[in-house]
């Protein structure tokens, strides 16, 4: 526990630098608010000092099942710290919501608490957008070196899923290493959406703040009516670009960037997967809003389906519609695919692609010895065998998975929430997505949620990000035992 203790104190020092960020931005467009962010740094700082100081005597090389801990404390500790920006700077914000907005950002959900973002300070925004953004690239990391302790969480399902000589393949010799090939790509990918979104009509503030969430799959926006405001096509095609990008396995961008060559998306079940989905979903949606006369043009229904079924497969959450007005098909059909959409090692939530690949092909596998006991069929994914500790894995993940969203649903149910309000923000919580059944309005905002609501959703991104495993075994007596 003291080691640990001592690198979150390394880890929250080292997060004062990101509190310096906004500071720039403030002092660029002159809003006055950079003496909270200074402040916000020096605290961070100084309580991260002193706990690695006051731990230094027992640091030590982490074990497996620290790393558990780490994240999950981690996670926690960052968002605290992530909030006290917002505390300095709106002073009517209770910390309740700070947090929430914070763990929002750092977990890439999107939800917000926030009214009025058209006139907040331009740094306050930029600092949300930036929690977003660094968000993102830590979820792909931990998915990548950390999550392989649950068995499913991270490089075991990236070979699991990979075709070919990928299988066999590590990203670099060393986690280092791997992890600056992911800032690379990441960067990359980032700074290409700032240009196209700039060049499609959007200030440079804006685009780097869009940039930032839908490559983070964040969904935050600087305008209460999201992407809505723009009313742009173009725009709307860039981010879509971004947010199908950014759903996708990242470990397959850097090999593909490696090799120069497309072939690797061809071969990976996932992707395929969910270019199907998504294709299947966007037209079936606008065929619906066409046929119900949603809207008056078939080319409209299909260009507000496009963005906001891809937005919200992929657990994003920037929006052009109020798709609450929408048949309500549409809408729980999006909630059930951010489900499941997004890849394994992507900035994305929920269940993954390829938990669902092996559930499907594990049912097909019963199915057939159910008619022909005596095969012999191994379970595969793109054509190579998956073990089966693994898909014992997932099925225990996708019971606790399931399971915590019906325990936190009841939560919400004894708040005095509605059925459908309480399912919505629970399951767009759990899949780090900023879906919601709230009022009817341009964006789903969660700002009328009471405080134990607030709570619960908190609750519920952190454990939807943390593939819940890293969570929920933290409260077994076991772990604790020596």
């Amino acid at each position: 526990m003291l080691a640990v203790a001592h690198v979150l104190g390394l880890l929250l020092a080292s997060f004062a630098l990101v509190c310096l960020l906004p500071v720039g931005c403030s002092l660029l467009f002159a809003d006055g608010q950079w003496p909270h962010y200074l402040a916000a740094a020096a605290i961070t700082a100084g309580c991260g000092l002193v706990l690695a100081g006051a731990t230094w005597r027992f640091r030590r090389e982490l074990k497996p099942r620290d790393g558990f801990l780490l994240i999950t404390l981690g996670w926690l500790l960052l968002s605290c710290a992530a909030a006290l920006p917002l505390l300095f700077t709106l002073p009517g914000l209770s910390f309740t919501g700070a947090f929430f907005e914070a763990l929002s950002g750092l977990t890439t959900t999107g939800s917000t608490v926030l009214t009025g973002l058209d006139t907040l300070p331009p740094s306050l925004n930029f600092w949300r957008h930036a929690l977003q953004w660094f968000g993102g690239l830590g979820i792909i990391v931990m998915a990548l070196a950390v999550l392989p302790l649950l068995g499913v969480g991270g490089m075991q399902l990236y070979k699991g899923a990979a075709g070919g000589p990928v299988k066999d393949e590590r990203l670099a010799p060393r986690i280092t290493a791997t992890a600056r090939q992911l800032w690379f790509v990441y960067t990359l990918l980032t700074c290409a959406g700032i240009v196209a979104l700039r060049v499609c009509g959007m200030s440079w503030f804006d685009a780097v703040c869009h940039s930032f969430s839908a490559v983070g799959l964040g969904g935050f926006s600087t305008h209460d009516r999201s992407i809505a405001w723009f009313n742009s096509v173009a725009i709307e095609l860039v981010l879509m670009v971004l947010m199908v990008i950014a759903s996708l396995n990242f470990a397959r961008h850097i090999i593909a960037l490696r090799r120069l060559s497309l072939e690797e998306y061809r071969q990976d079940p996932e992707a395929r997967a969910i270019f199907v989905i998504l294709a299947v979903s966007v037209v079936g949606i606008a065929v619906l809003l066409s046929s119900q006369g949603v809207y008056p043009q078939f080319a409209l229904a299909l260009r507000h389906a496009a963005f906001n079924v891809i937005s919200q497969a992929t657990t994003s959450g920037l929006t052009t519609q109020d798709y609450q007005r929408w048949p309500v098909f549409a809408p729980y059909w999006m909630l059930f695919v951010s489900c499941i959409l997004c890849s394994t090692g992507s900035t994305g939530g929920g269940i993954k692609m390829f938990r669902t690949l092996l559930l499907a092909r594990q049912a097909g596998r019963e199915m057939k010895l159910l008619i022909h006991p005596a095969a012999i069929a191994p379970l595969r994914i793109g054509g190579r065998t998956i073990p089966d500790g693994v898909g014992r894995s997932v099925l225990a993940f996708i019971f606790l998975y399931f399971m915590t969203a019906t325990l936190l649903t009841f939560a919400m149910l004894l708040t005095g929430m509605d059925f459908d309000s309480s399912l919505g923000a629970v399951v767009a919580s759990i899949n780090n997505t900023a879906h919601g059944f709230g009022p009817a309005g341009g964006v789903h905002n969660f700002h009328s949620l009471s405080a134990p609501q607030t709570w619960i959703c908190s609750a519920a991104m952190l454990t939807g990000r943390l593939e819940i495993f890293s969570v929920i075994v933290l409260f077994r007596p076991a772990y604790w035992r020596k």
